[in-house]
């Protein structure tokens, strides 16, 4: 189902980014469609920051080889056990390849084309999808460097890469009508984001409907009245408010990026992640205060602190974490802006240079 832009539209595509007007535009994509590509021309000295970071990020990673590896696991496991360390090697490919396809267009520079190819075509051919998304959570920035790389790749690439983004839609959407483990908490929001990312990238809109449906059901069961996730009360930490609603924005970006609004989408008891969102200011502000994990019902994160992972131990919250946070939150809504700005001044990090680039266009 993938399709060309075509006649005017494309002749505005590419009057807007003199930069690669050579390039057409799939009219399927997960979140970073056409207009992402002709704004990142037009921001000047705004954008300057954020690009040059990101290239510079990029030409250190052009003599890099790939890294995959036919399967991911860190889900569960501690420091030294099992293939972690393999997997978080490998992992290191997936903000890479965003790098890489955001310098393409940045530059025109084809280098930068061909090697975020090279990378996309390695996973593709390799890996063998595990349907754990705790695992998978990081192929959104493979998705997203698709996105930009997509119609400039070569046929015999892109059908490898659209196989791989078909599987994944629907093999998470299949497991989520089975009721998989962990249903109600952020493992299914992850799950949610994949499939929802993945289906857009396929333009199915079978798989678009079920995606959608999906995303509805997890708000509905996450999400409490007063606005609190499931993850809080289990976990008793921010941490995995965060982790719960991001990977929930992400898809709810994607389907914003083809003019739907399931931000303020609103479940028959009300709730919605919206609410979520503005559960969590106070917190974000220093209104309001938190120790991690101090409760936390769950075994393992008692095991990682007595392996030293000094993060799952009761601490004080670091709100830096609602940098990455409100950072999505004001793409998908400006009013988000003052948190994150505010959050941002207070502990000095920024969010992803794909948000600060998005933004600015």
């Amino acid at each position: 189902m993938k399709t060309l832009l075509t006649g005017a539209a494309c002749a505005v595509a590419l009057l807007a980014s003199p930069a690669w007007a050579t390039t057409s535009w799939a009219a399927d994509y997960a979140l970073l469609g056409p207009d992402y590509a002709q704004g990142l021309g037009k921001g000047g000295a705004a954008l300057a920051p954020a690009a040059q970071e990101v290239v510079t990020k990029a030409k250190a990673a052009l003599g890099r080889p790939p890294g995959a590896i036919p399967k991911l696991h860190t889900e569960g496991t501690l420091p030294g056990k099992g293939i972690r360390e393999i997997s978080l090697k490998a992992k290191e490919d997936q903000p890479i390849v965003l790098n890489l396809a955001l310098a393409w267009r940045l530059t025109g520079d084809r280098a930068y084309l061909d090697q975020a190819g090279r990378y996309l075509e390695a996973w593709a051919d390799i890996y063998e999808p595990s349907f754990n998304p705790i695992d998978e959570t990081g192929f959104d920035t493979l998705l997203m460097a698709y996105d930009l790389t997509e119609t400039d790749l070569p046929a015999a690439t892109r059908a490898k890469v659209d196989k791989l983004w078909r599987g994944m839609a629907a093999g998470y959407l299949d497991a989520m009508d089975a009721k998989p483990r962990n249903f109600d908490t952020n493992w299914q929001s992850h799950r949610v984001k994949l499939a929802t990312m993945a289906a857009f990238q396929t333009g199915d809109a079978g798989l678009i409907a079920r995606a959608r449906a999906a995303y509805r059901a997890q708000v509905a069961t996450n999400i409490r009245p007063d606005g609190s996730v499931f993850d809080f009360h289990e976990r008793d930490a921010l941490h995995y408010v965060t982790y719960d609603l991001d990977p929930l924005m992400m898809a709810a970006l994607a389907a914003q990026a083809h003019g739907e609004n399931w931000l303020d989408w609103r479940a028959a008891n009300g709730v919605s992640l919206a609410a979520a969102l503005d559960w969590l200011v106070p917190y974000a502000k220093g209104e309001k205060t938190h120790i991690e994990f101090a409760n936390s019902k769950i075994q393992f994160d008692r095991d990682r602190a007595a392996a030293g992972q000094k993060e799952y131990a009761p601490h004080p919250w670091d709100v830096s974490n609602a940098v990455g946070t409100y950072g999505l939150a004001t793409l998908l809504d400006p009013r988000y802006r003052a948190v994150r700005d505010d959050v941002a001044a207070r502990t000095g990090k920024k969010p992803a240079a794909w948000i600060r680039l998005r933004e600015a266009r």
